[in-house]
């Protein structure tokens, strides 16, 4: 069964390949762009990629059908096509002058018949040729003198182009012609190489000028100084030059005719001038009957020292390289050193013999006249900086002065030593090395005691550097100063005290010969020795002290400074001992703190009195040290007697203070009497306006009955006198310190006089007069206690003493004083 089926398939197909039939292209005509491309061409321009055609063909069984074009091995493929809808694109750049037709085989098939076509493509002309010239290059050989508008050449170009486009137009453009849609023009140039030829029309022309020539002292004669150098102006051709001088300048100069050398023929050294200006002419050497060309030009000879001559100094008597002067120091400004008489020279020519001048050396005391110099000059030193030429700075100014060549290679120079010697002058002050001096001197120095030197220094010289010394000022009177050696001392009579004056100011003076002067201020302080004593105000003292409240005693040391005048307290003798302790510092006197009562006191002593005595000592703190003792007798009473008698107790407490009991007692004066101004004024306005005489009132006071005064006063002398032979002070031994003989033997104190009785006076003159203390401190009867427990027992004799001396002692100061 297999085989037959195959037989059958196999003729079907047969007979179906026979049924179909053939596609084909439809024709076109001229210009056409759809079909079969007969008679199609495209411009050389046509941009490569552009849809240029379009295959179009049909199937007469309506298959589908597709496009193929392809070219000859040999040739480009310059089309491809869309085998679908026959569109054919440009790929390749045409050129028409290479390749004016393309051939190419188109066909059409339906997918079982396959038609083909051959077709020729025409390439039409587009403007893309440029004009090009023929038989390059072009060289013209024309003559200088060719008249103008004369044709000398003809070129020819060709265009490749056709129609307009290769069209050519010279010396302006070509035809043009159309590319890618725009009119183009495009053009070519050539060179056209013209050859100007020579004619003999140009003299003769220098090269180089102008011409300068040198000759210098160690020419030769015959010796070669310059070549001028001439050709003939007509290039192409040119002649032979002959060379003559038209001067024969005296026969110092000659020149080769051929070779234009120009010569020396004498020796420089013989020459007269400096400068020679010579003239040169050129002939050209032409055929024979041809006029000769000719030029002249200008030779400028320069006769020229060498450097070989440096600057030199010269002195009065001939070349000198040292040069000393001696000269007052700090010369006027601007002044010219005339004993220095300096020349210098330079034996050469010209710039050889130009150079500069200069010092060299301390910079801005001097400078020199001219600074720049052509063969010779005269030499001047003016002083710059006078304040600079000092003799004390420098007793010696050295200088080189230099001269330098300036426009030379060599750059000779010289130079010579400027020595000056200075000579003083007096133009210093003495100047002391401080503005102020300070000494110390103790004030027990002797008369005539040094104190001190000062010294000032004058830095001039001989004479004028000796300095004389005075002193003077307010503070200068108890001193003296050496006047040339500057030392300082007292007057032999002066008698220093530091307790008077401890200071001193006066000045010094330093003086030279001229009377130049400076001051400096002294100060001198005198030290405070120990020459005074401790002083207590009365040798024999007595006090009360209250019970439980200390008392004081002071002591007072003239000496001005410290430790000298710084006092120490102590008690040396006591009867009895162990009741009182005193502070070294202060002087205040105290009761052992074992002490409480009056009855502890009456059991130490054996009397009961309560009264002791003291030798207290008041000692400095100077070296050596000085002291001084006092004897002190102290009533010691406590608050509850004090409270039994209102003016004992004030009295007490005033006892150290004599002038606040007086100033108490004148206040109650004031008050009473203002009281009774008070009242009599009343009574008198009283009695005025009642207009009434009244009878005058008399007022008898009874007199009080007078106090037993002999037995008081005795009773009192008697525990005085007791009290004086407890202690009396014996001769001490020599003090270890020198100064401690003022003391001496002490003399026992003698107790003070005892004050009058006091008046009794009436009511009204109490209180119109101030009391006296002793009146006023007297009892009433009917106060009198018994005299072992009275106030108005020793307490009270002893403060009554106390007190009048007080103010027996104010008054007679007051007196002193007024």
């Amino acid at each position: 069964m297999r085989p037959r089926a195959t037989l059958v398939l196999g003729l079907l197909r047969i007979y179906l390949a026979q049924a179909n039939f053939a596609p084909h292209f439809f024709d076109n005509g001229v210009g056409s762009t759809n079909g079969n491309m007969a008679l199609f061409s495209l411009p050389e321009d046509t941009p490569v990629g552009s849809h240029v055609y379009t295959l179009n063909g049909t199937d007469p069984e309506g298959d589908p059908i597709s496009y193929h074009i392809s070219f000859d091995p040999s040739t480009r493929s310059v089309f491809s096509v869309d085998p679908n809808f026959g569109n054919i694109t440009l790929v390749e750049e045409l050129d028409r002058e290479r390749e004016d037709e393309i051939e190419a085989i188109i066909s059409i098939s339906d997918g079982l018949n396959l038609v083909a076509e051959k077709v020729v493509i025409l390439v039409t002309d587009a403007n893309d040729e440029a004009p090009r010239f023929t038989q390059e290059p072009y060289i013209v050989r024309v003559p200088e003198n060719t008249p103008a508008g004369s044709s000398i050449f003809k070129v020819h170009a060709e265009d490749k182009d056709t129609g307009s486009g290769g069209s050519v137009t010279y010396f302006l453009q070509d035809g043009g012609g159309r590319l890618r849609g725009a009119d183009v023009v495009f053009s070519a140039t050539t060179t056209v190489t013209i050859n100007v030829e020579d004619v003999q029309d140009t003299a003769p022309i220098f090269v180089g000028t102008p011409y300068y020539g040198y000759v210098y002292e160690d020419t030769l004669p015959g010796s070669e100084v310059l070549t001028v150098v001439a050709i003939d102006g007509d290039r192409g051709k040119p002649n032979h030059i002959l060379y003559r001088l038209l001067n024969e300048s005296d026969g110092i100069f000659e020149i080769n005719e051929t070779s234009g050398a120009i010569s020396v023929l004498q020796s420089p050294a013989q020459l007269r001038r400096e400068v020679y200006e010579l003239h040169v002419q050129v002939t050209e050497v032409n055929s024979p009957g041809s006029p000769a060309a000719q030029a002249t030009v200008p030779v400028t000879i320069r006769i020229v020292d060498l450097n070989n001559h440096p600057p030199t100094f010269y002195g009065e008597n001939g070349p000198q390289n040292k040069f000393e002067l001696s000269m007052f120091e700090h010369p006027p400004q601007g002044e010219i050193l005339r004993g220095l008489k300096i020349t210098v020279n330079d034996s050469d020519q010209g710039a050889n013999a130009k150079f500069n001048l200069r010092l060299v050396g301390p910079g801005g005391i001097f400078r020199v006249v001219p600074q720049t110099v052509l063969n010779e000059a005269q030499v001047t030193i003016i002083v710059e900086n006078s304040a600079a030429i000092d003799f004390e700075k420098s007793k010696l100014l050295t200088f080189k002065l230099l001269a330098i060549e300036v426009n030379t290679p060599e750059k000779f120079s010289s130079t010579a030593d400027i020595v000056i010697q200075l000579l003083d002058t007096n133009d210093n002050v003495p100047k002391f090395t401080s503005h102020y001096y300070i000494a110390r001197i103790p004030e027990n120095a002797p008369g005539g005691s040094n104190v001190m030197a000062v010294t000032a220094v004058d830095p001039d010289t001989g004479p004028w550097g000796k300095v004389q010394y005075s002193i003077y000022g307010t503070g200068s009177d108890l001193f003296l100063i050496h006047p040339s050696t500057g030392l300082i001392y007292t007057q032999p009579w002066a008698s220093l005290d530091a307790e008077g004056t401890s200071r001193y100011n006066f000045y010094v003076k330093a003086e030279d010969m001229d009377g130049r002067y400076s001051l400096a201020e002294v100060f001198v302080t005198l030290l405070d020795v120990n020459d005074h004593y401790p002083q207590f105000v009365q040798s024999v003292q007595e006090k009360t002290m209250v019970l439980g409240t200390p008392l004081k005693i002071e002591a007072t040391d003239q000496d001005a400074e410290e430790p000298n005048n710084l006092v120490d307290y102590s008690i040396t003798r006591a009867e009895p001992v162990n009741v009182f302790d005193i502070d070294a510092h202060t002087g205040e006197i105290r009761l052992k703190n074992s002490i409480h009562s009056l009855e502890a006191l009456h059991n130490i002593t054996p009397n009961g009195d309560y009264s002791w005595s003291l030798q207290v000592q008041a000692k400095d703190r100077g070296s050596p040290s000085f002291s001084t003792t006092a004897l002190l007798k102290i009533d010691i009473t406590d608050t509850e007697r004090l409270s039994r008698g209102s003016m004992a107790a004030f009295l007490i407490q005033t006892k150290d203070n004599p002038m606040k009991a007086v100033g108490v007692l004148a206040g109650v004066m004031v008050i009473v009497v203002a009281i009774t101004v008070l009242i009599s004024t009343a009574t008198f306005w009283r009695n005025k306006k009642s207009n009434k005489v009244l009878p005058v009132r008399r007022v008898l006071r009874r007199r009080p009955s007078p106090t037993p005064h002999t037995v008081r006063i005795e009773w009192l002398k008697f525990r005085r006198a007791k009290a004086a032979t407890k202690f009396i002070l014996k001769e001490d031994p020599p003090n270890e310190n020198s100064n401690n003989s003022r003391v001496g033997v002490t003399v026992p104190p003698r107790a003070p006089a005892l004050p009058p009785p006091p008046k009794m006076a009436s009511s009204m003159v109490a209180q119109q007069t101030v009391p006296t203390v002793s009146g006023s401190l007297t009892p009433q009867p009917s106060q009198q206690l018994p005299a072992s427990k009275s106030l108005g027992g020793p307490v009270q004799s002893s403060l009554v003493s106390e007190l009048k001396q007080k103010f027996e002692k104010k008054s007679l100061d007051n007196k002193s004083y007024v």
